[in-house]
């Protein structure tokens, strides 16, 4: 087992065409190539140190939804997770172990597709304003982290640089049309509500997550990733108790690690220390045998 972190890749003779904060994506003339790094971002800033695996445990678990939800909605995948690679990857074999995706070259819708089915985050402090999330009327007497009577669909959009801003459907609907965005967000409903049945009954609670989508020939595909610790907030079942922040499976931990720290959230930010990244790195690993009932 490979224990120190891939942080750059680099694939001589493959052109990059992205490098965000994780994924590096590659041109591979009528596909592209994901890879998943193991950097890890917080409050919108690449920690100096990574989480050795993050990036396999990312691929590996969006391959296993992406195969899990595939009845329910067609997605970008050209190639499973354990199909040799094409010819041109041979010679980067071991870099790209585990931690790539063959995928078809969609064009990203310009949203991000939430769901929320527990109050939390961002959701709970607009709650206690003025008792709505990203606008949406909820009940009286909820509690954070409370089970909202329904999921909620809450688009946001998408920054290259800082926060994502949320927005009222109606401004998603603007962005991409409105045929588009409600079929993506009934497909990020269904998916959601299939996948928290799911984790469920693995002892997880997938709090909220965060959907892409993009078009293929006139088709919506499901792309980027699925359901991981980067894009969902996953809580422990057994130890769930309304009224309170809940420990998490997802990189919470780090952010909670942060937030003691004298760090005013922008660049250069602060290395993680050893603990931390053991730490996080055996929720990671956690998160992907309980759902997936195997070993990484």
């Amino acid at each position: 087992m490979n224990n120190e972190p891939l942080l750059q890749l680099d694939l001589p003779g493959v052109p990059k065409i992205k490098s965000g904060k994780v994924r590096e994506v590659f041109d591979l003339g009528d596909r592209l190539l994901f890879v998943a790094t193991d950097r890890i971002s917080a409050f919108d800033c690449v920690m100096p140190n990574g989480i050795p695996r993050k990036g396999e445990v990312l691929t590996q678990l969006s391959h296993f939804w992406f195969g899990q939800t595939e009845s329910l909605v067609p997605n970008h995948l050209l190639a499973k997770a354990d199909d040799p690679l094409p010819p041109q990857l041979q010679p980067f074999a071991a870099q790209l172990a585990g931690r790539s995706m063959i995928v078809k070259k969609a064009t990203p819708l310009t949203i991000e597709c939430v769901v929320r089915g527990y109050l939390a985050g961002s959701g709970w402090k607009e709650y206690q304003r003025s008792q709505t999330v990203c606008g949406i009327p909820l009940p009286a007497g909820l509690e954070e982290s409370s089970e909202l009577p329904a999921p909620i669909f809450t688009p946001a959009t998408k920054a290259e640089t800082g926060h994502d801003e949320n927005i009222p459907f109606e401004t998603a609907a603007k962005l991409v049309g409105a045929d588009i965005a409600e079929r993506a967000r009934d497909l990020s409903l269904l998916i959601y509500n299939f996948a928290r049945d799911y984790a469920r009954k693995r002892g997880i609670i997938i709090a909220d997550t965060k959907f892409e989508f993009g078009l293929f020939n006139g088709e919506l595909l499901l792309i980027d990733e699925v359901l991981t610790p980067d894009s969902s907030r996953f809580w422990p079942a057994d130890k769930f108790q309304p009224g309170k922040a809940q420990p998490s499976f997802d990189k919470q931990f780090v952010r909670d690690y942060l937030e003691t720290l004298a760090w005013d959230k922008s660049p250069p930010a602060p290395s993680l220390p050893s603990i931390i990244v053991s730490r996080t790195q055996a929720k990671y690993l956690e998160a992907y045998e309980r759902l997936t009932g195997r070993n990484l």
